[in-house]
């Protein structure tokens, strides 16, 4: 198993609960587990509301949020069913909202219902808005605590986590696969991989296509001073504008009392890239010789100006999030983390919505993993096995 994320340690750990006697070694290229996208999100359970009915997105965020909470719950990790509003403040936006609640009941998204702004001020006292769509299902759980669950459950199950295990190279013999790494070589009868900011180049390894292809995408918080955190209660979203694939700024209560203010959505200029002084030029150079990438920048350069802006000021930042909350006021903000979300982009310029999973020369690969991944990551590990058990695995 090639990454140690949230998705690889899931898959992992579904394949020695049905196959005990496996011999597995989980590699990852960090000194930790969950050292990216698993340990740089803002902690979401989702419920499954803007997923188009059918997708695998829409199976796996449903069912996979019913069995987090189950996890959590047996495992006594710390999460809260702390509600959600999408808040419209806008009459042109109430289309929307109303077919996000039709698509989350197609999708079985529990008690979902529109509120107008008198139930919405009893919901959120400081929010504004003339109608929301209420989630009272959406929770919180800090990621980090379930992926190290996930690994005490591998290694409970004689599995190995091996860091500092880059992997180089993959060379198909007879007697299986030779992994490469930066640690010494690996022999594997089957291989599968979950690489994350990195799925394209370690699929590329094995010849599989080059697309889709992986860009990288910062998202930018502020954290909420302490003294005001009375002004949120659970988790404040805007209607999503359906030309771009991210969710917009909004305000997230985190299971440590922290309330996270955004992210924003700019061009990261490194796969790591989680500060905006970190440059990587061979990563450029690839996603500037990408023709997917210069057809999508060409069809999105003012929504990404709007972000880099955004990401620079940050009153315009403010702006965005007092739409919402009126009262919120610059000081408050105080600056907080970064996550880097890694976007599959294919080669027509169109950013990939759903899991993706492939195969080349018997080996497994998952290919894209976006959010609501995390939520899903239990009912993707069976998904996932399903299809591994299939091929002989």
């Amino acid at each position: 198993m090639v990454g140690a994320g949230i998705v690889g340690l899931a898959v992992a750990r579904e394949i020695l609960r049905r196959q005990p006697h496996t011999r597995l070694a989980v590699l990852d290229k960090e000194s930790d587990i969950a050292q990216h996208q698993t340990g740089h999100n803002s902690g979401v359970i989702h419920s499954g509301i803007y997923y188009k009915p059918g997708s695998v997105k829409a199976k796996a965020c449903v069912a996979g949020a019913a069995q987090l909470m189950q996890f959590c719950d047996e495992r006594e990790i710390p999460y809260q069913r702390c509600g959600k509003v999408i808040i419209a403040t806008e009459e042109e936006e109430l289309p929307r909202l109303n077919d996000l609640l039709e698509r989350g009941n197609a999708n079985g998204c529990p008690d979902l219902r529109i509120i107008d702004a008198d139930e919405l001020k009893e919901v959120e006292p400081h929010a504004t808005g003339i109608k929301a769509l209420l989630s009272p299902n959406t929770g919180i759980v800090d990621y980090r605590d379930v992926a190290r669950a996930y690994a005490s459950d591998i290694r409970k199950s004689s599995g190995q986590i091996l860091t500092n295990h880059e992997v180089l190279a993959l060379h198909q013999r007879p007697e299986g696969t030779i992994l490469e790494t930066s640690g010494g070589y690996i022999q594997a009868k089957r291989v599968v991989t979950c690489g994350g900011l990195w799925a394209d180049r370690v699929a590329r390894l094995t010849g599989a296509p080059l697309e889709p292809r992986i860009v990288p995408f910062r998202g930018d918080y502020y954290i909420l001073r302490h003294d005001r955190r009375h002004l949120v209660r659970s988790n404040i979203y805007p209607v999503p504008d359906p030309r771009f694939p991210f969710l917009g700024v909004h305000l997230t209560p985190r299971i440590d009392g922290d309330i996270w203010l955004g992210p924003n959505a700019v061009l990261a200029f490194a796969r790591d890239g989680y500060r905006f002084r970190d440059v990587n030029f061979g990563d450029l150079r690839e996603m500037a010789g990408f023709t997917g990438f210069l057809k999508f920048a060409r069809n999105n350069w003012r929504t990404g100006a709007d972000e880099m802006l955004r990401d620079l000021s940050k009153k315009r930042f403010l702006a965005s999030l007092q739409r919402y909350v009126p009262e919120l006021r610059m000081e408050d903000l105080v600056p907080g983390p970064s996550g880097v979300r890694a976007q599959a982009l294919s080669d027509d310029g169109q950013l990939v919505d759903d899991f993706i999973f492939s195969e080349s020369d018997g080996i497994l690969h998952v290919r894209n993993a976006p959010s609501p991944a995390a939520t899903s990551s239990l009912v993707i590990g069976q998904m996932f096995v399903d299809r591994f058990e299939e091929m002989g695995g």
